[in-house]
């Protein structure tokens, strides 16, 4: 399949610029305007935007040992290391092996618990009338959730420090997309130095909590756990080392924390910009829930019939009402 040509740029590193500054709607636009496969060059490097899920899927899921992570990608190893993000060939599929049992139905289910009891205990700090930064909280939500799920911790009186940190490494990200990052890191300007702080602290925090697991060998049913507990049955029969479980934690930690909190705090607000979908939101828990905390089978419940939402949506309109809580 020969890739068509998309928009070119007779000013150096032009398209580099627009990328590092608002990504999405420069590559919606190349998507929209030269269709759902395109290539254009960004500096030296050639760079194929694919905008169809069956593309996604071709690149993927079909024939994935045929295309290596982009540069990007490779450069992010000096914050992830070797985990499943970045690793390639062997590695990859021998971490992935590893890792697999940890994404167990029985085990989502346990994490599932965690997340509605800490959302049930953010939710019940909250009081009618009350503002709230809702980006400051759910940061502080996923922080939570993420520690616990993933090393059976509490970060009460830390989550601010770690949480800027990991929002430091997160910000400095757009800096390895510049061909010019390795040299860059380098220099003692106050980005980089900003990045090597943020990056010790996280280090300390997941090594300390690594060492303190080994010595106790104790399975607390985190994440944790499950990576130091595991065997490569179908391998070399090891496990992982200390550097391996620290890198696929890392990863854990940063794919959990902000990038979730984001993805939270823009259905927030795009629910507060539709009511009538907020409406439809709380009448589908209220008709399917109630009263009680959700389980993690409630996201497989059978849909209702038209008759059956609309009865249950008076029903759940009533019970609001009743306890003087409305949308």
């Amino acid at each position: 399949m020969e890739i068509p040509a998309g928009p070119r740029s007779f000013v150096p590193f032009r398209f580099l610029r627009v990328m590092q500054r608002d990504p999405i709607p420069f590559l919606t636009r190349i998507a929209r305007e030269h269709g759902d496969a395109v290539q254009f060059r960004v500096g030296p490097q050639v760079i194929v935007l694919l905008n169809h899920p069956d593309l996604v899927r071709e690149l993927l899921v079909a024939h994935p040992r045929s295309f290596y992570k982009s540069r990007v990608i490779q450069r992010s190893k000096v914050i992830l290391g070797e985990g499943l993000l970045t690793a390639e060939g062997e590695l990859h599929r021998r971490q992935r092996r590893l890792a697999q049992p940890a994404f167990h139905r029985d085990r989502i289910a346990r994490y599932a618990g965690v997340m509605v009891q800490r959302a049930a205990v953010m939710r019940g700090e909250w009081r009618d009338g009350d503002t709230v930064d809702i980006h400051h909280e759910m940061m502080r939500l996923t922080l939570s959730i993420v520690a616990k799920t993933l090393f059976d911790a509490e970060v009460e009186g830390e989550e601010d420090d770690i949480g800027r940190a990991l929002t430091s490494l997160i910000d400095l990200f757009p800096m390895l997309i510049n061909p010019l990052s390795t040299y860059i890191r380098k220099l003692p300007i106050p980005s980089t130095l900003r990045f090597r702080k943020a990056l010790a602290r996280l280090d300390r925090t997941i090594y300390g909590i690594i060492e303190e697991r080994r010595a106790s060998g104790e399975d607390r049913g985190d994440l944790l756990s499950m990576l130091l507990l595991a065997q490569d049955e179908e391998g070399d029969g090891g496990g992982m080392s200390d550097k391996q479980v620290r890198d696929e934690a890392m990863t854990l930690f940063l794919a959990g924390h902000e990038t979730t909190a984001n993805a939270l705090t823009w259905g927030w607000y795009l629910l507060a910009q539709h009511p009538e979908v907020e409406r439809r939101l709380h009448d589908e828990i209220d008709s399917v829930i109630g009263d009680r905390l959700p389980r993690a089978d409630d996201a497989a419940a059978k849909e209702p019939t038209r008759e059956r939402w609309e009865r249950d949506a008076v029903k759940a309109a009533g019970r609001r009402a009743a306890r003087g809580v409305f949308a």
